[in-house]
């Protein structure tokens, strides 16, 4: 009888991405994705443990689980991810009931694990110290019919004390552009329309196989696949970002006036504190640089508040850089200690009461510019890529959601004398902004335009793709057909 799984995903793309490919190899392991709804046989943790309380949240959620792992002790219960590779055997002397751990470093040993842990009635843990396979080499089932990410380096070579990513993911390590591009065409050719390059500083990409314009080479090569209509990265690191990067977004039609860079601090004591190579002044010239080659352009950044030792002249100095930078939207984090990290050993740890003020005035700022930001978009007519569920109110409103090509969420009214049939999920339309909020844009005027696309077939028709894996130094990538959708694992 098939056995049933459902992933829950914490954390940032690189774990959605992993997600992806845990469902590809249990699916080709003979699992299938549990119905709405219903008890899973399988329950997989893709944890994170960039947040102080990320702990709180696995273990919290491994104890709902348990009254269902004692009533039915053939369920199993598996925890992978950045908070697995940290925590290692203590996750199964918290939750004993948990069947199997596994790391960062290993996920394709899912299958294999589950099955031993079933054979031998004990849970197996295993966390390797560096990267088993690839992940370019396992199978992937993809979440969306019209959106894909695709990895072009896992792990990372900075040294930010802050983050605890580089010693659970690694030094970095690149893939060939051929195989990048394979998946990339792979994707295209099963409907998808809009590809996002991830990587822990994609600006650094190349730097395993000697070549420093290897990124901007590669924004250039994805604007030659014929169907590809949308192009985005992430993260970038200011300390990399190069002109010849600028030149290929400007020049290469299907890469989007959007740029998520990571600003962290405007001040630079504290930056230099975090271990962050640039200073402020250099992170807004490389802002003035973009928006003087692509003046539409949606710039994003996370920035962390309270870290240890900053002053309240250091956090002006924030705020004068959000002020000045213009961000369309920012992703706001309280500094949180994190075992492991230089930062955690620091003096000066401030009070929570200090960093929750200075985090609420900063999103008080931060929502000021983005509000003034958006207004500009009022009158604009914009393409956007009709979305699922990004609209939590679009039911009541009787409205559909979607990303403009700038990366701007975007609700509209999916009406009007353009509309061919229904529009759908992965369909591309055309609408007049008519209203702007901090964090969204609204068109409630009839559609200008609304094409029909294969994504929003698939979409419709409940299929997702699924793409197979590719070995180190293999140029070809081979292309199944995509599978009916039972249901969909739980995300972020």
């Amino acid at each position: 009888m098939t056995r049933s799984y459902q992933i829950r995903t914490f954390g940032c793309q690189m774990n959605v991405h992993d997600s992806e490919r845990l469902a590809g190899l249990l699916e080709d392991a003979g699992y299938a994705p549990a119905s709405e709804g219903a008890a899973a046989d399988v329950v997989v943790f893709n944890t994170c443990a960039v947040r102080e309380n990320a702990d709180n949240k696995l273990y919290g959620n491994l104890g709902h689980l348990r009254p269902s792992k004692d009533a039915n002790p053939d369920m199993q219960i598996a925890v992978g991810g950045c908070l697995a590779q940290k925590d290692r055997g203590e996750i199964v002397k918290r939750a004993p009931w948990v069947d199997v751990v596994f790391g960062t470093h290993n996920i394709g040993s899912l299958p294999t694990l589950l099955e031993r842990a079933r054979h031998n009635a004990e849970a197996e843990v295993e966390i390797l110290e560096s990267l088993e396979t690839f992940p370019s080499t396992l199978p992937a089932r993809r979440d969306s019919a019209y959106s894909g990410w695709v990895s072009i380096s896992v792990g990372c070579n900075n040294t930010c004390t802050f983050c605890i990513v580089p010693s659970l993911r690694g030094k970095e390590r690149d893939r060939r552009p051929g195989e990048v591009l394979a998946e990339v065409e792979a994707l295209v050719t099963e409907g998808v329309l809009e590809v996002t390059l991830l990587g822990q500083n994609v600006n650094s990409y190349g730097v395993e196989f000697g070549d420093r314009l290897a990124f901007s080479k590669l924004l250039r090569a994805c604007g030659e696949v014929d169907g590809l209509e949308r192009v985005r990265f992430t993260s970038p690191h200011p300390k990399d970002f190069t002109d010849d990067v600028i030149a290929a977004m400007a020049e290469t039609p299907n890469v989007c006036p959007q740029l998520h860079m990571p600003l962290q601090s405007g001040s630079d004591r504290v930056l230099k504190a975090m271990r962050r190579s640039y200073r402020s002044r250099r992170y807004l010239e490389i802002l003035d640089k973009v928006r003087e080659s692509l003046p539409d352009a949606a710039i994003t950044t996370d920035i962390i508040v309270g870290f240890p030792g900053e002053t309240e002249a250091d956090f002006q100095d924030t705020l004068d850089v959000v002020r000045a930078a213009r961000f369309s939207s920012a992703f706001t984090f309280q500094y949180s200690k994190r075992p492991g990290t230089p930062a955690a050993e620091l003096p000066d740890q401030l009070p929570k009461e200090v960093v929750q003020e200075r985090f609420e005035r900063l999103i008080e700022v931060q929502n000021e510019v983005s509000w003034a930001e958006n207004k500009k978009q009022v009158g604009r007519e914009v393409e956007i890529l009709v979305a699922a569920g990004e609209g939590r109110k679009d039911q009541r409103s009787n409205r559909m959601s979607g990303r403009a090509r700038d990366g701007r969420l975007v609700h509209f009214n999916p009406e009007g004398a353009a509309v061919d049939r229904a529009v759908r999920p992965g369909d591309v339309v055309h609408a007049v902004i008519s209203y702007a909020a901090p964090h969204h844009l609204v068109a409630d005027g009839e559609l200008r335009a609304h094409r029909r696309t294969r994504a929003g077939d698939h979409t419709e028709d409940g299929v997702r793709p699924k793409t197979a894996g590719v070995s180190l130094g293999l140029p070809a990538f081979g292309v199944p057909d995509a599978q009916p959708v039972v249901a969909e694992g739980c995300g972020v």
